[in-house]
């Protein structure tokens, strides 16, 4: 069980679903992963912590009006553990970025900004402060990769490598993010065959079994976009929607 404490500056630390139907969305993912929802009402609304055992996973949260009146579909989104988001934002900005909120507090929980890379992908800003993000990666239930969908890589990889000290592995089909020697995630260039997909970051959660999360999403309303597919020798993936429409991957570790 990778059980976590602390992230380092850099590093991916968190994901939320942002949604049309919250309590919908509560019924889908607490059924299709087993996890547990504890909801806290703030000035404006209400944010869901999902867990698994005693950790936080993953949050949940209605999509803000100025989101779905720009016909912005729910999504998943992707925070990056940072020691000072104003200054990072700032950095941000200088390399290319676009601020859509500048750092502002999450209550005591910590202070966040949201950007877009040079590319358009959205991504979030964490400072921590009583939340640090996720305390269980890479397990059944748990977050364990991100990964950014983009019309431009080489451009993307250049902007997080200066903003981030990321490097890059994979081949040319497929990039790899390495944070601090460990590979977490993945850069893909969109397709045009995929029809209007803007560059985005997409979470994948590990589970035991992909085949059988598959069949599950199914039966609970959700869309499979991509089916059960082998990665090499090492695991398994699928790419799926819930009944929302939020897009997110699942993915099965075969040397568990």
């Amino acid at each position: 069980m990778t059980v976590k404490s602390s992230y380092a500056p850099g590093q991916f630390c968190w994901t939320d679903l942002m949604t049309t139907d919250p309590e919908a969305a509560k019924a889908f993912y607490t059924t299709l992963f087993g996890w547990r929802a504890q909801a806290s009402s703030y000035p404006g609304g209400t944010y869901t912590m999902f867990q698994t055992r005693e950790h936080d996973v993953a949050g949940l949260g209605g999509q803000p009006p100025e989101e779905t009146s720009r016909g912005i579909p729910p999504h998943w989104n992707v925070y990056i553990s940072v020691d000072d988001a104003e200054a990072v934002s700032a950095k941000a900005v200088s390399l290319g970025a676009t601020l859509h909120a500048p750092a502002f507090d999450v209550m005591d929980s910590g202070r966040m900004a949201i950007l877009a890379d040079p590319t358009g992908a959205v991504f979030f800003l964490w400072q921590p402060r009583k939340h640090i993000g996720a305390t269980l990666w890479g397990e059944p239930g748990a977050p364990s990769w991100f990964e950014l969908q983009t019309t431009d890589p080489e451009k993307a990889k250049a902007f997080y490598a200066a903003l981030f000290g990321w490097s890059t592995g994979g081949d040319a089909t497929y990039g790899e993010w390495i944070v601090n020697g460990e590979h977490v995630g993945g850069v893909l260039k969109i397709d045009p065959s995929w029809g209007p997909v803007p560059p985005n970051w997409s979470s994948y959660f590990t589970v035991e079994n992909a085949d059988a999360t598959v069949a599950k999403v199914r039966e609970l309303g959700g869309k499979v976009y991509i089916p059960p597919k082998d990665i090499g020798s090492g695991g398994r993936f699928a790419v799926l929607s819930d009944p929302q429409g939020a897009l997110f991957s699942v993915y099965e570790e075969k040397r568990r």
